[in-house]
């Protein structure tokens, strides 16, 4: 009977130590997991919030807003141009110029035989037979330079009914810049430009650049499949031979509002602004940098017009939201 009790009262120990061991697992694991989605509820919860300030911090930071101006922009599709020499033109000219001034004076000289036919001042048949090949001869000439002048610059330049066109003075002489721009197949769809845009093939994104609204269709590049268009720009700043980039605007104009370019931030390669929801409280808002503009970036989600936007110590804001511990400089 006493093995009896001894075997029991083991059994019973036994029992008891299994059923702590199994109860010590599941704590443990849930201090392991606990934390986390704590912290990630305290970090959605700030990234609702965004930044709070108390109104002498907005002055010791130097937070400027402004708001946010309405505006419409259309999508840009992309192509290349080059700068034509301006030798290239002038020779044509000079080739135009020149057989217009042979064609006049073999047109004159036949029509003095003509009117001093039947006189005694009469020219022999020779020389009028001469002057009437000479004149059809010139008249083929000039007729060739000019078939030679739009084969080169188009079928429908500005200059198409004025050999004395301005531009065209203006581009031979190199006071103004001929571009020839081709956008690669399918971009423009059925359309044709109105305006081209261009600039630098360095130029940062909304960086300078010249618009061009004298557009007319241009031979096609062998080099590069899509459809090409001569641009006429006014300007010195560019050089003859330099490769730029064309922009042109496809449908619709969309409405949205401009970002200026002091207020993006970038953070884990994405663009952001602050928009100051309340007093002292600005909130980091996405944006899309793919339509910049020479002020800044046309945004059509997210911001509204009118909405306050940091226009200056947005960086500083980003410091002090990624690193909350951070004291205002």
């Amino acid at each position: 009977m006493n093995n009896n009790f001894g075997f029991a009262l083991l059994a019973a120990i036994a029992s008891s130590l299994l059923l702590v061991g199994c109860h010590k697992a599941p704590a443990t694991e849930a201090a392991a997991v606990g934390p986390e989605p704590k912290a990630a509820a305290a970090e959605d919860k700030a990234d609702e919030e965004g930044v709070s300030l108390k109104p002498e911090e907005v002055e010791t930071m130097g937070i400027a807003t402004t708001a946010a101006q309405p505006m419409q922009s259309a999508a840009e599709v992309q192509g290349f141009g080059v700068v034509l020499p301006h030798e290239t033109i002038a020779t044509a000219v000079a080739e135009v110029r020149t057989a217009m001034a042979a064609e006049r004076q073999s047109h004159a000289a036949l029509e003095r035989s003509h009117r001093l036919a039947g006189t005694p001042g009469a020219m022999p048949a020779e020389t009028q037979e001469a002057a009437e090949r000479q004149s059809i001869a010139d008249q083929a000439a000039l007729e060739l330079a000019r078939q030679k002048l739009s084969s080169s610059f188009g079928l429908n330049p500005p200059w198409k009914n004025s050999d004395h066109n301005a531009e065209l003075r203006s581009l031979a002489s190199g006071e103004a810049k001929l571009v020839h721009v081709t956008f690669p197949l399918g971009l423009l769809g059925d359309t044709d430009p109105g305006n081209i845009r261009l600039t630098r093939l360095d130029s940062a994104q909304g960086g300078k650049s010249w618009p061009s609204k004298t557009v007319w269709h241009a031979p096609a590049d062998a080099a590069v499949p899509g459809r090409s268009y001569f641009a006429i720009l006014n300007n010195t700043e560019i050089g003859e031979g330099d490769h730029l980039l064309a922009w042109t605007a496809v449908g619709a104009p969309e409405t949205g509002v401009l970002v200026p370019a002091s207020a993006a931030v970038i953070s884990n390669g994405k663009f952001y602004c602050y928009v100051e929801e309340k007093a002292g409280t600005f909130v980091r808002t996405e944006i899309d940098p793919g339509r910049p503009t020479a002020e800044g970036y046309f945004v059509k989600d997210g911001i509204s017009a009118g909405d306050k936007i940091v226009t200056h110590a947005a960086g500083q804001l980003l410091a002090r939201e990624t690193n909350p511990s951070k004291e205002p400089e």
